[in-house]
């Protein structure tokens, strides 16, 4: 891969996650050794929800300063509480300490994956490599829940669960190292983020404000949801009606977890960037309707054979959940709306898992894995007319991207930036031989001919003609002066434009070094071409 800097990205991703897992792992075993079942279910949760509480917060840090630097935060503050954990366990010391030092850890990681999301538009090219970096993410994610475990399994054999923590500590530091000084230009921000606890919450009014954040949301919500539940179902699964034992438990959730492996690889060949909702919709499917096949059909191999597909699904949902957003958010609150999303999905977890015993105890196991299986197909069947109408905004946009990267000022932005100008997009079409602006008004727009073709009128002399992807009217910006000259549309027919806020466009060319040259060489090609370097352009 030519990308450097999203390679680097994406390992330390890699690394982070694997970490994680292990310490999931270990902190287990940790806490059963201390206190049976009940204190693994009470270390998890205690774990858990103070980090999806304060997600929304911590996470106004990674819109207000470069996203890289989170990273390298979260990878120190990660591995100074592990070590610290691992000194607490070498020594015998307490539980509760260990289980507080864990808890501070994963505040910190609550904030990585957020800000690793809102980094991701900023290290690549165009829609289609935004794609392909999250379904590489969500193999490494799956990688990662396969080798973590495996990894600290090892370790716990060998050295015990301090020596887990301490090798834990190192991977959050290497992730961190790895990210360090990323070469991007980072996007254009409209507005500067300020820290305090009113914009903290923008992450969620973002996502209750726009339907389509808010219809992705739902959507993997019900995803979560069921896999809190399995997450009980399984061990009464494999314990109760497969009569597997404990170690049928591992192999069911490792049949999920290389079904995801699997479902990475098949997201190369089917995904693409029109069809994102789509697949969404699919992989939502995929999750429940295998517990419902499990249901009808108890017997081991195919138990087996059908949390494999859930795994399938699982890596689409990953896909397109954390794709789309990308592409719907704005720059300035990316960072909190990821936030909030996560939030909103590890609740679904904690609830499906509090439902699932109850659901359990009224129709046992079977029926509640029919009933509990149909919460995420049902849901997605009823949004299906959403999710194809979100598909053809995004191909809209898609489009629009490719009119943007025709004009030369506009094509070196980076793909960040270039979805939120495509977002702001207005058109117009021009009644053929109409003017769009007149010579000696103000400029307060930037035009681009989307179809048809445009005249360059200055003093009554038609001085240039503009077919689709030229860009007119911004030298009166940069120049902060009057129209020069007409600009009107041919007489014979209709003139289409794209129109850009001045202000922003300004804006992102004067803060993308690449963009400012390119800008520069056109202003200057114009004026000379048009009248003369001593002229002005519309």
């Amino acid at each position: 891969m030519k990308n450097q800097s999203l390679c680097r990205a994406q390992l330390s991703f890699a690394v982070m996650w694997a970490g994680e897992w292990a310490v999931m792992v270990a902190l287990g075993v940790v806490a059963f050794e201390n206190g049976g079942p009940a204190a693994v279910g009470i270390v998890a949760a205690l774990r858990m929800l103070p980090g999806a509480l304060l997600a929304p917060f911590v996470a106004t840090v990674a819109d207000a300063v470069r996203r890289e630097r989170v990273l390298v935060g979260v990878g120190l503050v990660r591995a100074g509480t592990l070590a610290a954990a691992a000194g607490v366990l070498a020594i015998d010391g307490p539980l509760v300490a260990v289980g507080a030092l864990v808890a501070l850890a994963t505040v910190a990681q609550t904030l990585y994956r957020p800000a690793h999301s809102a980094l991701l538009p900023a290290l690549c090219a165009g829609p289609e490599e935004l794609t392909s970096a999250n379904v590489v993410r969500g193999l490494l994610d799956s990688l990662a829940t396969l080798t973590g475990p495996l990894a600290a399994a090892v370790g716990l054999s060998a050295a015990g669960p301090a020596v887990v923590f301490a090798a834990c500590a190192g991977c959050s530091l290497g992730a961190g190292a790895l990210v360090v000084g990323l070469a991007y230009e980072a996007p254009f921000r409209a507005a500067s983020v300020k820290i305090k606890g009113r914009t903290a919450l923008d992450g969620l009014k973002t996502i209750m404000a726009d339907r389509d954040l808010l219809l992705i949301t739902g959507l993997t919500t019900a995803q979560t949801f069921t896999r809190g539940a399995l997450s009980v179902m399984s061990v009464i699964v494999a314990v109760s009606l497969l009569d597997t034992g404990a170690p049928g438990v591992g192999i069911l959730n490792g049949a999920v977890g290389a079904g995801a492996v699997v479902g990475s690889f098949l997201a190369f060949l089917l995904v693409r960037p029109g069809r994102l909702a789509t697949w969404l919709g699919i992989g939502v499917m995929l999750w429940g309707l295998p517990l419902a096949g499990v249901g009808a059909l108890p017997h081991e191999a195919a138990a087996i054979a059908l949390l494999a597909i859930v795994g399938i699904g699982n890596a689409l949902v990953d896909v397109g959940a954390f794709t789309l957003p990308a592409r719907l958010a704005d720059e300035t609150v990316m960072a909190r709306v990821f936030a909030a999303f996560e939030g909103i999905l590890t609740l679904g977890v904690v609830a499906g898992a509090a439902v699932a015993p109850v659901v359990i105890e009224l129709l046992g196991i079977r029926g509640a894995l029919v009933t509990l299986g149909f919460v995420g197909p049902v849901a997605a069947a009823a949004a299906w007319p959403a999710l194809r109408r979100l598909d053809l905004r995004m191909l809209g946009r898609d489009a629009d991207i490719r009119l943007l990267r025709l004009v030369p000022l506009l094509e070196p932005l980076p793909q960040a930036t270039m979805q939120q100008l495509s977002a702001t997009l207005e058109r117009e079409t021009v009644t053929a031989g109409a003017s769009v602006f007149e010579q000696g008004a103000i400029g307060a727009r930037v035009y681009v001919v989307e179809f048809g073709s445009a005249e360059v009128v200055r003093n009554g002399l038609v001085v240039a003609t503009l077919e689709r992807g030229d860009c007119f009217g911004e030298i009166a910006l940069l120049r902060n002066c009057a129209r020069t000259a007409t600009v009107r549309a041919a007489a014979a027919a209709p003139l289409g434009v794209a129109s850009l806020s001045g202000a922003v466009v300004v804006g992102v060319v004067t803060g993308c070094s690449a963009s400012a040259a390119a800008g520069a060489k056109a202003v200057t090609s114009r004026l000379r071409m048009l009248t003369g370097p001593a002229s002005l352009s519309p």
